[in-house]
């Protein structure tokens, strides 16, 4: 009798429903938290956060994300810029394929082909990349492993916590379980051609279907477009001919950049701590409508050759296409 009520017992334990967010690590307690607001069931949340896919910690990637890394990586776009001018023939034989994905978002979102592309280009190589991470296991690395209480660390935990609540609750809409929740993914936790970031979710946007899917080339195009409209406010199409001189202007600011350490392309003062910087194009008023539309591409990734690198694509892309 007592080793029956003890088998029911521990049938009971075990498939008793979870009704809390009490977690040994406190920022699990905060993701579950987001999640329950999010209308996940507490089942899922803990299924998912004491699941073996939340074991399994990306050492590669959370080796590139140290501070030393992402230096390596920045004083590497300038040269990235270099390496992908040759390929823009590619860039213009890509758009002249998809013209009819660029025709419908030019109309709709108000963002040039050649800057979307160019962003394809460098993110992705338009989609030849092998993303050989998963975007679930980058993030909650980044969370468990992360002690750093620095500007950067703090920002880092939250940004992984935010990614980790959006791609459980992407999973959660889609009836997957913890091991099927699968995204392909770079070191940093970018999905797709794009490289959406997960808590960016809500820009993708699919072409004529209604699950979209950032794998494929119409729907990055338009998610990319989407994203660049909404969260960055580009409404109305660059007038390439008022950066006509931008060859000039892109290597004067790599020479500005090598002059002063600490130098921005666009801005004055970091947003997240009010750090000063040398503005290159901020003082010279010729330079502002490049400026405005550098700060729009820095939405997409705040990297100052980044931005220039985009616009030095897409300003000899569209060249190139009218011929």
């Amino acid at each position: 009798m007592y080793k029956l009520f003890f088998i029911l017992f521990l049938n009971s334990a075990v498939y008793a429903a979870y009704t809390n967010c009490e977690f040994i690590n406190k920022n699990y307690e905060e993701v579950c938290e987001s999640l329950i607001k999010k209308g996940v069931s507490y089942d899922y949340v803990n299924k998912f956060l004491l699941s073996k896919k939340a074991k399994d910690y990306d050492e590669v990637s959370w080796k590139y994300l140290q501070p030393n890394k992402i230096k390596t990586h920045r004083k590497n776009e300038k040269k990235a810029n270099n390496t992908l001018l040759p390929h823009v023939p590619k860039i213009v034989k890509h758009l002249k394929k998809y013209a009819y994905v660029y025709d419908f978002t030019e109309k709709e979102f108000g963002v040039n082909r050649e800057i979307v592309a160019s962003i394809l280009m460098k993110e992705t190589a338009l989609g030849m990349i092998e993303l050989k991470h998963d975007a679930f296991n980058v993030s909650n690395t980044i969370v468990v492993k992360n002690k750093s209480h620095s500007s950067r660390g703090k920002w880092l935990t939250k940004m992984g916590k935010s990614n980790m609540v959006s791609i459980i609750s992407y999973c959660y809409k889609n009836a997957l379980e913890p091991e099927e929740c699968n995204l392909p993914s770079s070191y940093a936790g970018a999905i797709g051609i794009p490289q959406f970031m997960p808590n960016n979710f809500k820009y993708v946007q699919g072409f004529k279907r209604k699950i979209a899917d950032l794998n494929n080339m119409e729907d990055a195009i338009v998610s990319a477009s989407k994203f660049l409209n909404k969260r960055a406010s580009f409404k109305k199409l660059i007038d390439w001919k008022k950066l006509s001189n931008i060859e000039k202007i892109e290597s004067d600011w790599y020479n500005f950049e090598l002059e002063f350490n600490n130098s921005s392309l666009v801005y004055e003062a970091s947003k997240r701590d009010n750090k000063a910087y040398k503005c290159f194009l901020c003082k010279k008023e010729k330079y502002q409508y490049l400026r405005k539309y550098s700060k729009k591409i820095m939405r997409y990734n705040n990297s100052s050759n980044y931005a220039i690198g985009v616009i030095r694509l897409a300003y000899e892309s569209h060249v190139q296409l009218v011929k």
